[in-house]
């Protein structure tokens, strides 16, 4: 496993591309999931290994919107409360504020698309959730509904995924750079973010959270929200790429 680490403290994993099966169809998946597309995508690129938190957000953004900012560890829990809009923005604030550090000087930092946020989240595995199919399994994997104590919580704790991602399912949502649509039909295959027809209004998060129920937190599960929504939900991971 290759891990970079920023000024701030940030690990990213290197995620190789290569192909998977995206989305789920049968009783147990909901219709926007299907069908089932195969995505081959074409470039690698760093992964944050844990989503944004509260004091790297306020190291760079000099704000701190989240509604859990209580505790002495408060700045490691995720940052939530953030528009799309804000998350979009968030990767060329993050460029400015580390300046020339090398490795990522010709690259960009960004939200992933749906596929390539959903590709690491699997890790390989076709089950449910990366750590198997039955539901009582995920619980030292995955905050939500019934394990969270009404909150976020700080980022980390819970075991990784097999490519090294903490909290890629449940804590908060995770936004993606994709137009929601109401199913794959017409996904791009190359891993490209979705930016054209659907609702551009409306965008993608994935991964469920504190307050949603275990299925929320599935890999294939999806979820949108307004561009302007500020949710205690939903976050961000950010994503570095070779220009």
């Amino acid at each position: 496993m290759q891990i970079k680490t920023d000024s701030l403290g940030q690990d990213f994993t290197f995620i190789s591309k290569g192909s998977f099966l995206m989305g789920k169809e049968g009783s147990s998946a909901s219709p926007s999931e299907g069908p089932v597309q195969k995505v081959k995508l074409k470039r690698d690129y760093w992964f944050s290994t844990r989503p944004v938190t509260q004091s790297v957000w306020s190291a760079v953004t000099g704000s701190n919107p989240s509604k859990f900012q209580q505790g002495f560890e408060a700045g490691l829990r995720p940052v939530e409360r953030i528009s799309w809009l804000e998350a979009t923005q968030f990767g060329d604030k993050l460029y400015e504020y580390l300046g020339e550090e090398g490795w990522h000087t010709k690259g960009t930092f960004r939200l992933p698309s749906e596929a390539e946020w959903e590709y690491a989240a699997r890790a390989g595995t076709t089950s449910d959730w990366y750590c198997g199919d039955a539901d009582h399994a995920i619980h030292q994997h995955i905050w939500n509904a019934g394990n969270s104590g009404a909150k976020t919580n700080v980022v980390g704790q819970k075991e990784p995924n097999p490519w090294g991602l903490h909290d890629i399912c449940g804590n908060v949502g995770e936004w993606c750079l994709d137009n929601w649509h109401s199913n794959h039909q017409g996904l791009p295959l190359d891993g490209n973010p979705r930016v054209g027809g659907g609702d551009a209004g409306r965008r993608v998060h994935k991964g469920g959270s504190w307050f949603t129920e275990s299925e929320a937190t599935r890999c294939g599960a999806r979820a949108s929200a307004p561009v302007d929504k500020c949710s205690d939900g939903i976050g961000l991971r950010i994503l570095w790429q070779e220009l």
